[in-house]
């Protein structure tokens, strides 16, 4: 009898494979005598000479999937493994107390580990200790003979299920294996939900206990259209589904057909969709998906995907490769959005109760000037090559804004006056996703070309939600009336002053709220270039006319997410 785990669509489609589970085995240990120390060193050396096999498989994989920039910390920990310094001491201490290769291993590796991490004044070394922690992970699992999951090693189809994916394990994901992502943690607006959507894999994420309740080598349905997998199907539930995963393909095919076609809704009234990427690696699905423009490029991906902070020239180059792949497609660029559950270990951002609330994005551009303004010409600069808009990101007051346009006015200035060519027409805007910038909306809209709501976020401050907390996600409420007055208010302010508004959050790509959205005269939807085509098809069917008085009963007359949802439903059924 199959086993329902439930959880949160988080990406469409439907995968059908073996369970492979990525949790990490029970590498604990005794500390024991050893009566042959030279039977230990020989053990050891064994080890160390699998994981050295296992890290050079891994580094040509990564090599393959991701490129070279990527694939050098294996680099590091091949050094780490052959280091002839550690190596002597492992050994020393196996020969000096009698003690079992595991025990003398840890010991030592836990020494570097401190030594690197008290090196304050040096971050490259700092990193290190990680790598030094990692390498003897690996070593260990060989000593213990508990082989470690590794993505980057997968070559037959799986599902993929994890209490959490991190940003490196989704690094490794290769979509001609992977056929489905089932994660215990995490919401829509998670990272491994994002991901999944970009790397068009379905997934369910927030099941709480799908790594306890599946077993390794399972087979696995999982339904990414629904929020639901079955573990050990039977043979109706496979065909079953076997048959919905077709019908889905057929369907795709169907939206693929509506790539060069305008968006617009039933009654001839035009919209617009873009498209969010984090890096100009991106952009290839992107022109695939029929966007109308880049709505959202994460830059601070740049920051991420770095072991320094990048460069001017670095920068320049990434964002001019944006605006000319897009050939003259509106190109919208966020400053750096660092802080939060975005951390650069370079940079030692200070450790903080609540750092969604503390010092984040355009905090950390304002007082680190120096990274700002370095951005700002690499910005600046790009925008000689195509349509390029800038939006500052986590505003929350009237001084804020106007001093990182002050900043941005100081270094056009300046590159205009070196003669350095650029745009006549750069756009200023600004994310909406704090509620006190979407309340004080009306003098806000006085100041930009232009708005973008990060639902994300908003939806999270809003509700005092954290989004990526399972235990609290069903506070994570796209559809609850108040929230959908406190856009429609946003975008009506911005209108009032001539100001656009797009959206960049997940829920730009929302099919329930999508029809909410156009009767509340969202100019731009910007989503995951996976959406793009199902959102311009949903669109082709809706009747523009009668959604502004859909969303005002939304807002006026409903008093919950069930009640909205309910009363979007009677609208699409009707109008087919």
């Amino acid at each position: 009898m199959s086993t329902k785990i439930t959880g949160i669509a988080a990406s469409d489609g439907i995968g059908i494979a073996k369970a492979y589970t990525l949790v990490d085995p029970d590498l604990s240990f005794e500390k024991t005598t050893v009566t042959d120390p030279q039977a230990e060193i020989d053990r050891l050396a064994a080890a160390r000479k699998v994981t050295v096999t296992e890290l050079e498989e891994i580094k040509a994989k990564a090599l393959e999937n991701l490129g070279p920039k990527e694939a050098e910390v294996f680099d590091a920990h091949l050094a780490m493994v052959n280091d002839p310094d550690f190596i002597k001491q492992v050994e020393d201490e196996i020969t000096q107390k009698s003690c079992n290769a595991e025990t003398a291993q840890q010991d030592v590796a836990d020494q570097f580990s401190a030594m690197l991490e008290a090196m304050t004044d040096n971050a490259y070394m700092q990193e290190r200790a990680a790598d030094v922690r990692d390498v003897t992970k690996r070593v260990l699992s060989h000593l213990l003979n508990r082989p470690l999951p590794n993505l980057a090693l997968v070559d037959s189809p799986v599902v993929v299920v994890s209490h959490d994916l991190t940003p490196s394990d989704t690094a490794q994901l290769d979509r001609q294996f992977v056929k489905g992502i089932l994660v215990d943690l995490g919401g829509r607006t998670s990272h491994s939900a994002i991901m999944s959507r970009t790397l068009e894999i379905p997934a369910v994420v927030g099941t709480e206990n799908a790594t306890t309740s599946i077993q390794d080598g399972q087979t696995v349905i999982l339904d990414g259209l629904h929020g639901v997998a079955l573990a050990a199907p039977d043979d109706t539930e496979l065909a079953d589904y076997q048959q919905q995963a077709s019908d889905f393909a057929e369907q795709k095919a169907l939206w693929e057909k509506l790539k060069d076609e305008p968006t617009v809704s039933k009654d001839g009234q035009s919209f617009m969709l873009a498209a969010n990427i984090g890096t100009p690696a991106d952009l290839p699905a992107v022109l695939k998906s029929g966007a109308e423009g880049i709505g959202l490029f994460r830059s601070e991906f740049l920051y991420m995907d770095s072991d320094q902070l990048p460069s001017e020239e670095t920068q320049f180059a990434a964002y001019k490769a944006a605006v000319e792949q897009m050939d003259g497609k509106p190109v919208v660029i966020r400053t750096m959005d660092i802080g939060g559950d975005k951390d650069l270990p370079y940079m030692q951002l200070p450790k903080e109760m609540n750092p969604f609330l503390g010092y984040r994005a355009i905090r950390i551009s304002l007082k680190r000037q120096d990274i700002f303004r370095t951005q700002l010409r690499a910005l600046i600069r790009a925008s000689a090559f195509g349509d390029l808009g800038i939006m500052f990101p986590m505003i929350a007051t009237l001084e804020e804004l106007r001093q990182a346009k002050t900043i941005f006015n100081e270094e056009k200035t300046k590159l205009v006056a070196a003669g350095v060519k650029v745009g006549e027409t750069i756009k200023l805007g600004m994310m909406i996703e704090i509620p006190n910038a979407a309340i004080f909306a009306d003098h806000f809209a006085k100041e930009v070309d232009f708005f973008s709501i990060g639902t994300n976020d908003l939806i999270q401050y809003t509700f005092a939600a954290d989004r990526g907390n399972e235990r609290v996600s069903y506070l994570y409420q796209p559809y609850h009336p108040s929230l959908l007055g406190l856009i429609n208010h946003v975008i009506k302010a911005a209108h009032r002053h001539g100001t656009s508004v797009a959206m960049c959050g997940e829920m730009a790509g929302d099919q329930t709220a999508v029809p909410l959205l156009m009767g509340m005269g969202l100019d731009e939807f910007s989503m995951s270039a996976t959406s793009v085509l199902k959102t311009r098809n949903l669109m082709k069917h809706l009747d523009a006319s009668t959604l502004s008085d859909l969303a005002e009963a939304a807002i006026n007359d409903c008093e919950t997410s069930d009640q909205v949802k309910a009363l979007v439903e009677k609208l699409k059924t009707s109008q087919g």
